[in-house]
């Protein structure tokens, strides 16, 4: 009997351990994390992404890609809001964030967020549900966003080293989203996310300017756009804001990134990438030809990018600042 006794004790203890990590698992990230502390949570940031979207259309491309970067160095923890302190360059100030721009929307929407429920939403989720009011506000899909992310301490310039350049090979932007368990397929359509926005030249200047010893021009490149590049872009470019928007309803998010990479009409290194393996080039035609396929899959792999787990552990109240 006692033996009896201590095995029944054994497998409870064990189903109880069971059902807490499942419990902390599932509870990581919720829908419903602000549902009581601050249920005005998701409204507060719309109405700050909407406001500066009113006086700047270049805001949506620019909260996009500000989470996407947050996300890829150190997991979404805020990082990418801290400012440079004393020795520490942070990492908005490494050299692919120096041109993320509309970190004031961040800032107004935690001030009102403040405001309301002091203490309670973090930065980090901040930016993820600024991403997602981006997307939906630029006629693209709408998702619940998991919600209860922690905004880390620290922030530093030389680890955006590690985000993929737009210069990566198939292999290099492979290896850069397994690092962050992410797939090929949510490469393809996260890549999607350049719909939005606009590329200096520096970016793409390897494709239109000595591409290799034989070719002046990357091949590959539509000869007439590779034209047009050439004359925004010159050899010895000195324009600082030179460049190109990245489709051709740059504030509208749609599919014609990939009509356009289908026609030869993409601008950096890493998108004509996509192109040369046979599964991620099926996937450009499919989303090419379907918005709907395509929305569902950005929703999906969003949501997945968006939980790459940080190192924070506080809810910072200004975003730019540890305590």
């Amino acid at each position: 009997f006692q033996k009896l006794a201590e095995m029944n004790v054994y497998f409870l203890s064990l189903i109880l351990t069971v059902i807490l990590v499942i419990s902390f698992n599932t509870e990581a990230l919720s829908p419903h994390y602000y549902d009581h502390s601050c249920p005005q949570a998701d409204q507060i940031v719309t109405n700050a992404v909407k406001k500066a979207m009113s006086n700047d259309k270049t805001v949506p491309a620019a909260l996009l890609r500000m989470h996407f970067h947050d996300c890829f160095v150190r997991g979404c923890d805020a990082s990418v809001l801290l400012d440079s302190k004393g020795k520490n360059k942070a990492e908005k100030d490494g050299p692919p964030n120096i041109s993320l721009h509309a970190f004031y929307v961040i800032d107004n929407a935690k001030k009102a967020l403040e405001e309301q429920c002091p203490g309670v939403v973090s930065c980090a989720d901040i930016v993820s549900l600024a991403a997602r009011d981006a997307v939906a506000l630029s006629g693209g899909p709408t998702w619940e966003v998991p919600k209860g992310r922690k905004d880390g301490r620290v922030s530093k310039a030389i680890e955006t080293r590690q985000l993929p350049a737009p210069t990566f090979n198939i292999s290099q932007l492979q290896q850069s989203f397994s690092q962050r368990g992410l797939s090929m397929h949510d490469l393809v359509v996260l890549s999607g996310g350049h719909t939005l926005g606009f590329a200096h030249c520096s970016s793409f200047q390897n494709r239109i300017n000595n591409f290799s010893t034989q070719k002046q021009v990357d091949p590959t490149l539509n000869p007439s756009f590779a034209a047009s590049l050439k004359g925004i872009c010159p050899a010895h470019n000195k324009a600082k804001n030179a460049g190109a928007t990245m489709d051709g309803s740059t504030t509208s998010f749609d599919n014609i990134y990939y009509k356009m990479l289908m026609q030869g009409k993409s601008l950096f290194s890493s998108d004509q990438a996509l192109l040369t393996t046979p599964s991620t080039k099926k996937l450009v035609a499919k989303y090419a030809t379907s918005m709907e396929e395509y929305e569902r899959a950005f929703v999906k792999s969003m949501i997945k990018m968006s939980s790459i787990s940080g190192n924070g552990n506080e809810v910072r109240l200004n975003c730019r600042r540890v305590r």
